[in-house]
């Protein structure tokens, strides 16, 4: 059951973001910076913990679930370190998905022959 509703809530954002590309004008990037707001949003408002807990995975390894996770260092600094939180709590609380990211793109790079689009 537990893989049902990370399959059912993550395929759901998912869809939301495909139904985007495809019918509207935005570019992937500003859905994909949309998605991290939104879920700052939500994680401010409270709304997307309960998600997280009910579907794991399938909430928090979108994008949106970035965007929860940023808030949540951030809260969690603000309570530790005050005002000065507020800069470097995301930050900490998401280096080990930045670096994963990083070190993906820097491989990647390394294994991959550039070539230009057509």
């Amino acid at each position: 059951m537990e893989f049902l509703k990370a399959f059912l809530v993550g395929g759901a954002i998912c869809a939301v973001g495909q139904v985007l590309i495809d019918y509207t004008k935005l570019t992937p990037a500003r859905i994909l910076t949309a998605f991290v707001v939104i879920g700052v949003i939500l994680s401010g408002l409270g709304w997307y913990a309960p998600l997280v807990e009910f579907a794991g995975a399938g909430a928090s390894v979108p994008l949106t679930g970035f965007g929860h996770l940023l808030a949540k260092g951030v809260r969690q600094a603000i309570a530790e370190d005050g005002a000065l939180g507020i800069l470097s709590g995301g930050i900490t609380a998401a280096a080990g998905g930045i670096t994963a990211a990083l070190l993906a793109g820097l491989l990647t790079a390394a294994v991959f022959k550039k070539r230009m689009k057509k």
